[in-house]
């Protein structure tokens, strides 16, 4: 039996596999935690004010005990920045309704104006807001900074139909577009690292095989993703990815961009979509520390009972798939996406899973 550890102590031996206490937690919850803040400030408020995002981490850190804390805003950011339209309601996840890309000229157009200086604007909230929360929790769990793949980026200032149907026909343009938001992702890489997070988390939303084939993702992002997964490890940060796709691209992912940290989603009812008894068993975890799988909508819709049953047995599943495995510690119990930040989110579900976790992931 390993003594009580602390939550830095813990995040780091679940990375090299070491013996822990018990398994990590870490329900993704990122803006729901606004809810926390005295006034509670709605989600447009949260989204714009860098003391009021750090806060919520902070006392989100403070409220539920996370082993981690990862500063996801939304997928948003950056087509804000580069002149998109984003319809930011008082109370849901801001999403772009109003693309700048709408014919193969505009990738060209796109290219030429340069990247938007990232530190105003949306950018400019997100790197203010992950310094002031990896400031004050440094050293109590292992923090990072959340950035959009080049790829998810240009999806936002287009559309995905429009984008994927421009790949195959004008792929040259879409490459230039590509090549100016992976210099912005550079550029917002060099100022994370100033931040003071321990790694950088980043959102490859179309690494999956419901998407894109392994030619077209590896030439429409895993060019482009290596060179920046490269400048993060230079820069002092480990790489993270966050996926929450139905069939994403693990063997390229996992072995090419070899990251850190991997949190994935798992969808029982697709073929193909792999448990973690799955995932532990086929070697995925020999070399990344795996975080998931909770149904995000439990959340939301699912009682207390409910929501411990399940992680309950995520545990008891993980625990029996890493010792068959002769491995310690490889898996952080978490949700396949974030936590929902509405209102209707029940906060007593997430702590549920915190302190389940921290009983039945005992070892």
């Amino acid at each position: 039996m390993v003594k009580p550890m602390t939550h830095m102590e813990r995040g780091l031996a679940a990375l090299a596999d070491e013996p822990v206490d018990r398994l990590c937690n870490y329900p993704l919850a990122m803006g729901v935690n606004r809810r926390l803040l005295p006034g509670s400030p709605t989600y447009r408020e949260w989204a714009n004010d860098p003391k009021l995002f750090a806060a919520s981490f902070i006392e989100g850190q403070k409220y539920f005990d996370f082993d981690f804390a990862i500063g996801l805003m939304d997928l948003s950011v950056m087509a804000a920045d580069l002149g998109a339209h984003v319809r930011m309601d008082a109370e849901n996840t801001p999403f772009v309704d109003g693309h700048i890309i709408h014919g193969p000229e505009d990738y060209e157009k796109l290219a030429e104006k340069g990247v938007p200086d990232i530190h105003k604007g949306r950018c400019g909230v997100l790197l203010e807001g992950t310094k002031l929360f990896a400031e004050k929790l440094k050293g109590e769990v292992i923090t990072a900074g959340f950035i959009e793949g080049p790829l998810l980026a240009l999806s936002q200032t287009a559309s995905a139909e429009r984008m994927f149907m421009d790949m195959f026909e004008s792929p040259s343009a879409v490459h230039k577009a590509l090549e100016l938001t992976s210099e912005m992702d550079s550029q917002l890489i060099t100022e994370f690292a100033k931040c003071g997070v321990n790694g950088l988390c980043w959102d490859y939303l179309w690494a999956s095989y419901s998407c894109l084939g392994d030619d077209q993702y590896e030439e429409f992002e895993g060019q482009y993703a290596l060179k920046l997964n490269k400048q993060v490890q230079d820069e002092g940060m480990a790489v993270c990815i966050h996926s929450c796709a139905d069939l994403p691209h693990l063997d390229y992912q996992i072995n090419t961009y070899k990251p850190a940290i991997f949190s994935m989603g798992y969808y029982p009812l697709i073929p193909g979509s792999k448990s973690p008894t799955e995932i532990i068993d086929e070697g995925y975890t020999k070399n990344t520390l795996f975080a998931g799988v909770i149904d995000p909508q439990l959340f939301v819709r699912g009682s207390v009972e409910k929501i411990t049953g399940v992680t309950k047995d995520l545990c008891q599943e993980v625990k029996t798939a890493l010792c068959k495995n002769n491995q310690k510690s490889r898996w952080v119990i978490s949700s396949n996406c974030e936590v929902p930040p509405d209102l209707e989110t029940k906060l007593d579900n997430i702590s549920a899973v915190v302190n389940t976790a921290k009983e039945y992931g005992a070892f």
